[in-house]
C-alpha cells in the first residue's frame, strides 16, 4: 500500500499531513514494543504474531470505509500495532529454533522473506490501484494478511514456560521498557533507520519529480537490492563479526543518500536507491543477530522489542522530520536526503573510530 498512500491522502485533502503516514504508524508500533516483548516472554511467541496479523486484516478492511483525512490518520495509528507485535514474535521465535552460530544467517533468511514481500508488494499494489481501484488495493492487503493467519495455525509454540494471559501481564515495570544489554545495537538502528523513514515519506514525490512515473519502481529497486545481499550479509556477520558488517552498511547508507540528494535523472536516483537498499539489507539482519547475541535467554523478547523500539523511533523521526524539511517544496529534496546522510555518518564514525568491545555488557 505504501507507494499509493501519499497520493491517496492528497486526494482526501490532507496533502500537508504526508509526514504522518509513516510516523503515526511507527508511533503505535514503538509504543506497543515493550508490551509485545514482555508478552512474547510470558504468553508465547505465536499469540503475539496472531494479534499483529489480526490488526492488519481489520485495518485494511476499514480504509475504504473511513475515507476521510481524520479516519485515514486514525487507521494509520491503529495499523501500527501490527508491526508492533508480529515482528517481535517472529524474531523471538526464530531465535528459539536457530543455533547461535547461524543466527546472522537465519536473520538474513527472515529478512529475505520480508524483502520478497516488500519487492512484490509495491509493484503489485500499484498495478491493482491503476487497473482496479484503491479500495481493491486495501482489500487485497487484507487477503494477504488473512493468508498469514492461516499459516500461523501450523506453527508450534517455542516458549517453554509460557503463562496464560491476564491483564496484569500488561503492567510494565521500568526494566520492561528497555533492555540495556542491547543499547549499542539500538542506537545504531536509530541512526540507520532515519533514512528509511525519509525514503518512505518523500520517495513517491521525489520519483515523480525526477521523472519516474510508476511510484512502485523505486521501492522495487530498493527491496530487490536489499534482498540480494541479506543472506550474504547474515552469513558474513557470523564469520567476521557484527561490527565489521555494520561499518560497511552504515557507510553505504551515507553514499546512497548523497547520490539521491544530488540526483538529477532517474538513473542516478535509482543508483542511489539501489546502494541504499543494499545497505539496509546488510544492516537489519546484522543488528537483530547482534541484539539476540547480547540478550539473556529468558529475556529475548525484551531485547528484540528494544531494538524494534529504536527502529520505529528512527523511522518515525525520519518520516516526520523529512516531511517537515521537504514541506511539499521540490527545492528541498537535496537538503532532505543530505540530512539522512549526515545522521547515518554519525553511526559509521562511532563504529569505525570509537567503538570498543568493552562497551558491551559482560556475558552472564
Amino acid at each position: 500500500m505504501i507507494p499509493e498512500l501519499s497520493g491517496y491522502l492528497s486526494s482526501l485533502g490532507g496533502a500537508e499531513y504526508k509526514g504522518l503516514i509513516i510516523s503515526l504508524f511507527t508511533l503505535t508500533a514503538l509504543i506497543s514494543r515493550p508490551f509485545s516483548g514482555k508478552l512474547a516472554d510470558t504468553i508465547g511467541r505465536v499469540p503475539i504474531m496472531f494479534f499483529g496479523t489480526a490488526v492488519c486484516i481489520i485495518c485494511s478492511l476499514l480504509y475504504p470505509i473511513l475515507a476521510s483525512v481524520s479516519g485515514f490518520l486514525f487507521l494509520r495509528l491503529i495499523h501500527g500495532f501490527s508491526t508492533g507485535f508480529t515482528p517481535t514474535g517472529l524474531t523471538a521465535y526464530l531465535s528459539d529454533v536457530i543455533p547461535a552460530e547461524k543466527r546472522g544467517e537465519a536473520m538474513g533468511i527472515l529478512g529475505t522473506a520480508g524483502s520478497i514481500g516488500m519487492a512484490a508488494g509495491p509493484a503489485m499494489g500499484g498495478a491493482i490501484a491503476n487497473h482496479f481501484s484503491l479500495d481493491a488495493l486495501f482489500y487485497a492487503s487484507s487477503v494477504f494478511a488473512t493468508a498469514s493467519v492461516a499459516i500461523l495455525f501450523t506453527v508450534k509454540e517455542t516458549l517453554q514456560a509460557k503463562k496464560k494471559f491476564t491483564l496484569s501481564a500488561l503492567k510494565l515495570e521500568r526494566h520492561d521498557l528497555l533492555e540495556l544489554r542491547v543499547i549499542i545495537p539500538c542506537i545504531i538502528m536509530l541512526l540507520a533507520c532515519y533514512a528509511y523513514g525519509a525514503i518512505f515519506t518523500v520517495l513517491p514525490d521525489f520519483g515523480l519529480y525526477i521523472g519516474i512515473k510508476n511510484k512502485g519502481v523505486p521501492f522495487t529497486f530498493l527491496t530487490i537490492a536489499s534482498l540480494a545481499v541479506r543472506l550474504i550479509a547474515g552469513k558474513l556477520s557470523d564469520r567476521i563479526g557484527r561490527v565489521a558488517v555494520l561499518r560497511l552498511s552504515t557507510f553505504l547508507i551515507v553514499v546512497g543518500m548523497v547520490i539521491i540528494a544530488f540526483a538529477h535523472n532517474p538513473f542516478m536516483a535509482l543508483t542511489g536507491i539501489t546502494i541504499y537498499g543494499m545497505a539496509q539489507g546488510m544492516t537489519s539482519p546484522t543488528l537483530f543477530a547482534w541484539a539476540t547475541d547480547l540478550s539473556l535467554n529468558q529475556f529475548k523478547g525484551r531485547g528484540i522489542a528494544s531494538l524494534y523500539i529504536f527502529m520505529e523511533a528512527g523511522i518515525g523521526i525520519g518520516a516526520l522530520a523529512s516531511g517537515f524539511i521537504y514541506g511539499n517544496d521540490d527545492q528541498f529534496f537535496t537538503l532532505t536526503f543530505a540530512v539522512c546522510a549526515m545522521i547515518a555518518l554519525i553511526g559509521f564514525l562511532y563504529l569505525t573510530f570509537f567503538f570498543r568491545k568493552t562497551h558491551l555488557p559482560k556475558p552472564e
